[in-house]
């Protein structure tokens, strides 16, 4: 069996404001934007750890993947919507103080920091989008 040496690099969540999605991801997270592209009146912000090693995140228009139908484009609007399209798992060595200053920012809480049942403790927003961001403990 060979072994492959791979690594997560990005992961990518839709947004349907550039501003807001910044607003979140850069000033309440404190992620870094590490690049912010626009195109036909459309963006792709891309955030992430200090490190430009660290995986990051590109938030993108949903919408302007080429090939989709309009149907297609309003169930993801509608997707989005109700917060059922995006996710994502973050993680922290301080829960408690990721949570206060999201709060703080006036994030939507989903849930309080827990100690689940698996052996995580975690807390859930949402996004400006409805994407659900999980954020365990990290030991």
């Amino acid at each position: 069996m060979t072994v492959m040496d791979l690594a997560l690099h990005y992961a990518f969540l839709p947004h349907d404001d550039p501003d807001a999605a910044l607003a979140f991801y850069r000033d309440a997270l404190g992620f870094h934007v590490r690049n912010d592209v626009g195109y036909n009146g459309l963006r792709w912000i891309t955030v992430g750890p200090a490190d430009p090693s660290a995986p990051a995140i590109v938030l993108h228009p949903p919408a302007a993947e080429p090939g989709l139908t309009d149907d297609e484009r309003r169930t993801i609007a509608e997707m989005m919507a109700k917060g059922s399209y995006g996710a994502i798992t973050l993680a922290t060595h301080d829960l408690d103080e990721v949570f206060a200053r999201l709060v703080t920012n006036g994030a939507e809480v989903v849930q309080e920091p827990t100690d689940q049942p698996y052996g995580v403790r975690d807390c859930a927003f949402r996004d400006p989008a409805g994407n659900l961001l999980r954020i365990n403990e990290l030991p």
